[in-house]
């Protein structure tokens, strides 16, 4: 029987479902071909693999199982810092190693549907840096040039996902620990809202502001893991419930910010790989406005240079005290100043913290999204060990912000530079932005947008017909209101659609009439809180009514008073406002006389 290579979460279900015998003999390859590398030394990524005989009796319990669960068969990895029953949690250092009896909360819910943990994977010790070479466990690089730094804290994630030895993996990201690892091995780095995932059974970093974050080759492959492991937590006390009225829909033309004067610390390949990529973008239409940085900058500095190291230090305080020389001397530097802070001077910084998070989220307000390098430097190993507190900070300087202001982001493969290592761009938004991120990620790699059909219980289902449609003069009333496109279908075959008279913008009227026709409309989620605001600004003879599509459910809708269509023209022919509107906009050259060319 023939293995087969596989990667994505898709490829690993539909063989599971479809050849059990061929996926579970995959599958133990893979794992016996990893013992032997691993064994060997040479795959730093991994510090634990299950053994055979829990690959096994993981492959049994999945036979028994339902095959319709979301992530039937799919292997992921775990970082080591992130409990899973049985495994040794290490957080990169031996000598503080537990064996717990429990799986993490996420790790717990990714079993519980289908995924197969393979194994942990190797970390800067205690999740204390952003390059990958703080572990006694040897030093992942990057899979693109064993030469450069993998990215960290979560590097060996990233790195045992980018081989291909898992379709996905969870890391945790406090500074950017999610994100930049992703930069440095082309692939997508999700790093959820705040308390979006829930961190039980995680050792903390900082644990007013750690975040479980998933890496994998795509945005499907890390939305179908969120959507697993995503999910309120009443055992842990920072888990959120969450707020989908911050999410709203996203144009094909993005409103999008990115800061003025990025610095760059002489890496100019990483500068140009950012060149072409704004240029990129611009050719498409789609344009970053540049935004002041330094309400940013200021807050970055409270992570490492202010009391939040202390959090660092109350995550292992005992250990500290009892045996510092276990501690890689870099991250023993790091975490032990914390002890130099009072409690005055941590209340005076969660004062500075709590007023630049707001003076940032003003800023971003006018913007679907932030979109930054996800990394300024890409160094070498050897660069990174001479200089290890100053390469490092670089890494951070558009990362380190994000969860002291309680944001979201999702990091993106953007292209290549010119040496051939891997760009990566991060978009950031408001907490619980995380649907919106996704669909601008999927725009700017030009995916096709994955359809958002479900309605909450707090929204209402609304088809607009005209220029309240994507791109159209009024659709702002919706997307200002954390309206979000759910679909683009027709009416049923019974509807006649006029333009009327003397409206601006152009406006059309929709009226049911058994000789129409299906017109195409939008559906579009409007949260309830801001039905009657809208309501408000539809003028006469509109208003909202119940329509029929095209599969015979019942939405609200758009309708028209028969009194306006006295003047108004029958435009149903073209199906839709906007062929309607295009064609008026180009009409027909009229014909030439012969001879005139």
């Amino acid at each position: 029987m023939a293995a087969v290579e596989l990667k994505s979460i898709t490829d690993w279900c539909t063989l599971w479902r479809n050849q059990p015998e061929l996926a579970a003999q995959t599958l133990r390859d893979q794992h016996q071909s990893l013992l032997n590398t691993w064994h060997n030394d040479d795959a730093r990524q991994w510090i634990e693999l299950v053994s055979v005989a829990t690959l096994d009796a993981s492959i049994n319990n999945l036979l028994d199982a339902d095959s319709a669960l979301p992530l039937y068969g799919v292997p992921f990895a775990v970082k080591d810092n992130i409990d899973v029953a049985g495994m040794p949690t290490t957080a990169g250092c031996p000598e503080f190693a537990y064996t717990p009896e429990r799986d993490a909360f996420v790790v717990a819910k990714l079993k519980e549907a289908g995924a197969i943990c393979i194994g942990k994977t190797n970390l800067d010790q205690f999740a204390t840096g952003l390059n990958g070479t703080r572990t006694p466990f040897g030093i992942p690089h990057s899979v693109f040039n064993e030469a450069y730094v993998s990215g960290g804290s979560s590097s060996g994630s990233a790195v045992a996902v980018a081989l291909g030895e898992v379709a996905f993996a969870l890391g945790t990201d406090t500074a950017g620990s999610g994100r930049i690892p992703a930069g440095f091995n082309n692939l997508v780095g999700l790093k959820p809202t705040k308390g979006m995932i829930s961190t039980s059974g995680v050792l903390p970093a900082c644990r007013t502001l750690d975040c479980v974050s998933i890496f994998a080759h795509s945005i499907d492959d890390a939305q179908a893991a969120l959507a697993v492991a995503a999910g309120f937590d009443s055992a842990d006390p920072y888990s959120r419930q969450p707020q989908p009225l911050a999410y709203h829909s996203v144009n094909p033309m993005p409103k999008l910010a990115t800061f003025k004067n990025l610095s760059w610390f002489g890496d100019s390949q990483q500068q140009a790989a950012w060149q072409a990529y704004v240029d990129d973008l611009a050719a498409r239409g789609i344009v970053l406005t540049e935004i002041d940085p330094t309400p940013f900058f200021a807050l970055a500095p409270l992570l490492y240079n202010g009391p939040w190291v202390a959090e660092r230090l109350a995550a292992i305080f005992d250990f500290a005290q009892n045996q510092p020389e276990a501690i890689h001397p870099v991250v023993r530097g790091i975490v032990q100043s914390g002890a130099r802070f009072s409690a005055v001077d941590t209340f005076k910084a969660e004062y500075e913290r709590a007023a630049l998070a707001r003076e940032i989220q003003t800023a971003l307000a006018p913007f679907d999204a932030l979109v930054v390098p996800t990394s300024p430097t890409f160094p070498t190993i050897e660069a990174m060990l001479a200089e290890p507190v100053a390469r490092n900070s670089e890494l951070g300087t558009y990362t380190n912000f994000v969860n002291l202001a309680d944001l979201s982001a999702l990091a993106i493969p953007a292209n290549f530079r010119a040496d051939g290592l891997p760009f990566g761009v991060t978009l950031i938004a408001e907490a619980w932005a995380d649907a919106r991120l996704e669909a601008i990620g999927r725009v700017l790699r030009q995916e096709p947008l994955r359809p958002q059909a479900k309605v909450q219980p707090d929204e209402l289902a609304l088809a607009v017909v005209g220029a309240h449609l994507t791109g159209m003069p009024l659709n702002g009333q919706l997307t200002s209101r954390g309206a979000r496109l759910l679909k683009t279908t027709t009416t049923a075959a019974s509807y006649k659609l006029y333009a009327l008279a003397n409206t601006t913008p152009p406006k059309p009227g929709l009226v049911f009439d058994t000789a129409g026709a299906a017109i195409i409309v939008e559906v579009w989620a409007l949260p309830r809180t801001q039905v009657a605001d809208f309501l408000a600004e539809i003028p006469a003879p509109l208003g909202l009514g119940t329509l029929t599509l095209a599969d015979g459910s019942t939405v609200t809708g758009f309708i028209c008073e028969p009194r306006a269509l006295v003047d108004a023209q029958d435009v149903t022919e073209f199906g839709g406002w906007r062929a309607y509107i295009t064609a008026r906009s180009n009409p027909p050259l009229a014909p030439q006389p012969k001879g005139i060319t």
